[in-house]
């Protein structure tokens, strides 16, 4: 059963730091496009970055570029997300994704993958 879980979320003063973890089982991990995403209460679901995988692509929404780090580890079929300089509006559902197949602008894995539960990253004082 193809499967990815993620792990890591928390509260975090605004500043801080956190490095969500989303590890994979039940397929071939390196040859998959993950992502992350991220849903706030009342807003749409949006993209936070994604790694295509087997060319080496990575791709960040633009409030995310030099603060938010994709790093994917195929040995232990897990991708993080180092978040740094976190803000209140940071504060969401964080979602990981993967697809054998992504969408060419942005890496991110198409509507074919499947999804995690998410875990919950809130940024407060």
């Amino acid at each position: 059963q193809k499967q990815v879980v993620e792990s890591g979320g928390g509260l975090v003063q605004p500043g801080g730091s956190l490095r969500l973890s989303c590890t994979a089982s039940g397929f071939t991990f390196e040859y998959y496009a993950v992502g992350w995403f991220r849903q706030a209460p009342g807003k749409e679901r949006e993209r936070v970055s994604c790694d295509a995988g087997t060319n080496g692509k990575t791709w960040y929404a633009d409030s995310m570029k030099g603060r938010f780090t994709i790093a994917r580890d195929n040995t232990k079929t897990t991708v993080h997300l180092e978040m740094n300089s976190l803000k209140p509006e940071d504060t969401a559902l964080y979602y990981c994704a993967a697809a054998q197949t992504y969408y060419s602008e942005d890496y991110c894995p198409d509507d074919s993958g499947f999804w995690g539960q998410g875990t919950q990253v809130t940024v407060s004082s």
